[in-house]
């Protein structure tokens, strides 16, 4: 028996003998302090779910499909990335925001988010257009662009269209519009002008987004690998240095959501959770997949540390604390044998803002995220390094390139720096099952209905919410991909499904796509933005898509940081998304 009841308190009254204390239980599974004061006093039996017409027939789960050959998502943090850049931290809540990171990199906001755009975004990766897929760009497509080459003409003395041909712009008259508008009798004209003068982008970028980014070296390859502006620093320094404990759970001190929202009861669900959040890297495979395992069995996830005396102590003057993660061999590309991994705590600190250029905690507190991103790269790339460049994905091939006896990874020097960039794109599936030791399995969008993806994340889940890892990723390319909300080539986190949005179903329920499972009641899944972000409201919209999930509309929203967490309806799921996978 479970003792429950939002005003039993044991600690203060003792629990029954034979009674678990549910508390106690909450606690010990999600690894999470529990704050009895603020439960709400609502009994369980007010949300009995309504299944619904529309659900798979009983003991008919969808089967998976093929496995892809070969999987390439990964879409680079622009928040990050920029703060990493200029070394200022930029508020994500703001408007203004927006605009900072369009001139940071060069590139027009609304196609920053879509590989069709050639998005610097998707550095190191082109657009198969038959197939909306990513490709990998090999070293030599690589270009590392100076100062001279993104010098662009003096524009001040152009006075006739044909003057623009005077200074490179060619063939005028066939030069793509961008946008047009009449205003008191002017016509503004924006045209597409990079005949001009180079830009960055996902073939062309300037030498520091490639050190932070990619894992071309360009004759470098001899070198240490450390981001620009950044140095290689123990986490536990970083975060403790200056803070006394009794002032921690006022703020986080990287303040990754920029402004002081100390007053705001608002947010502060913000200051709670260790939720892992990508930093300026492409990996949102690996960090989408930290998460999902993360969010269905906190349990798993490896959050404790150990003390490890140097050797020799005088050398370092101190023990190290080291974390130990087991990791899964599931064949293919970013992918080793079976082993557990060990690393300590340094990590690429930036030397401005005081933030891990890499994974960091949602609230700034916990090391774990940047350690398990260490962990997992340095393990896929022990024995040999990581093929990334190899598109031949035969599960057998990077086995040769690992560890044989399959030991333990062990520090070949005080401190391991590994390169962070090797793990620029990959697939978020296989990594769910390379971190819990489980099976990946494979749903293609456009072989499934709406219900028989709501089943399947149904099928995954215990009150709304997943207890079997989930991810999935979108097509590289579309009509849609104007914000980061929803990023094209970019992994998400599964988290669980909602039906009782009533208020929020659309008006037209007439089985548009003939698939025969729109019955009056929409059906939302649940998904995580890596990037820990949900773009400010105003910037762009989406149809299907609801960008803010409170624990009214659905109840698990309690236990995370909501930041980047919103919900699509089953049939715009089917639009915007390619794949959708469980580890299990």
């Amino acid at each position: 028996m479970v003792t429950a009841g939002p005003h039993s308190d044991s600690s203060s009254r003792g629990a029954s003998p034979g009674n678990i204390d549910a508390y106690a239980l909450f606690e010990a599974l999600t690894g999470r302090k529990i704050d009895k004061l603020s439960l709400s006093s609502r009994t369980m039996t007010e949300d009995y779910e309504d299944l619904g017409d529309d659900r798979p027939l009983l003991g008919q789960e969808p089967s998976p499909d093929e496995p892809p050959k070969d999987v390439n998502i990964g879409a680079i943090n622009p928040y990050a990335l920029v703060e990493a850049m200029i070394g200022h931290r930029l508020d994500r809540r703001s408007l203004s925001t927006a605009r900072i990171i369009s001139d940071v990199l060069q590139t027009d906001y609304e196609e920053l988010f879509d590989l069709k755009h050639n998005s610097v975004l998707f550095a190191g990766l082109k657009l198969n257009k038959e197939n909306r897929e990513a490709e990998e760009l090999s070293e030599k497509e690589i270009q590392i662009l100076e100062e001279r080459d993104l010098v662009t003409p003096d524009l001040s003395r152009l006075r006739k269209l044909e003057d623009l041909e005077k200074i490179g712009l060619k063939q005028v008259g066939d030069t793509r519009i961008k946008m047009a508008r009449m205003q008191n009798g002017k016509l503004r004209l924006i045209l597409d002008g990079q005949s001009l003068g180079k830009t960055i982008g996902n073939h062309d970028v300037t030498e520091t987004i490639n050190d932070i980014v990619l894992p071309f070296r360009h004759g470098k390859e001899d070198r240490e690998f450390t981001p620009p502006n950044s140095t290689w620093r123990d986490m536990n320094d970083t975060i403790f240095r200056g803070f006394p404990r009794r002032f921690m759970m006022d703020g986080p001190p990287f303040a990754m959501f920029g402004g002081n929202r100390h007053g705001n009861s608002e947010q502060h669900h913000h200051h709670r959770f260790d939720d892992p959040t990508q930093g300026a890297s492409s990996n949102s495979w690996l960090i989408a997949a930290i998460f999902s395992v993360f969010w269905a069995n906190p349990a798993m996830i490896n959050r404790n540390t150990r003390s490890m005396v140097a050797s020799p102590p005088m050398e370092l003057g101190r023990n190290r604390r080291t974390l130990e993660v087991k990791f899964h061999d599931k064949g293919g590309r970013n992918n080793a044998e079976t082993g557990t991994v060990e690393v300590d705590y340094q990590v690429p600190i930036n030397n401005s803002t005081e933030m891990p250029v890499y994974a960091r905690s949602s609230d700034g507190y916990e090391a774990w995220p940047a350690l398990y991103e260490k962990a997992f790269i340095k393990w896929m790339t022990r024995g040999g390094g990581n093929n990334n460049n190899n598109n031949n994905n035969d599960n057998n091939n990077n086995n040769n390139n690992n560890n044989s006896n399959g030991k333990n990874s062990k520090a070949q020097s005080d401190h391991d720096h590994v390169d962070m960039t090797q793990a620029h794109n990959g697939d978020p599936i296989k990594a769910m099952a390379q971190l819990n030791g489980r099976e990946p399995r494979y749903y293609f969008t456009s072989k499934h209905s709406g219900a028989e993806l709501a089943g399947l994340v149904r099928s995954c889940s215990v009150n709304k919410r997943t207890i079997s890892p989930m991810a999935a990723w979108t097509h590289a390319t579309g009509d849609t991909f104007r914000g980061s909300n929803l990023v094209a080539n970019h992994a998400y986190s599964v988290l669980g499904w909602v039906s009782e949005g009533q208020a929020y179903s659309n008006s037209n329920n007439d089985d548009s796509d003939g698939d025969g499972d729109d019955h009056g009641r929409s059906q939302y899944i649940i998904v995580r933005n890596p990037w820990g972000v949900t773009e400010p409201r105003g910037l762009t919209s989406y149809p299907g898509l609801l960008d803010r999930v409170e624990p009214e509309f659905w109840p698990p929203a309690a236990l995370l940081d909501r930041d980047g967490v919103f919900s699509v309806e089953v049939h715009a799921f089917k639009k915007y998304f390619a794949c959708i996978g469980v580890a299990k």
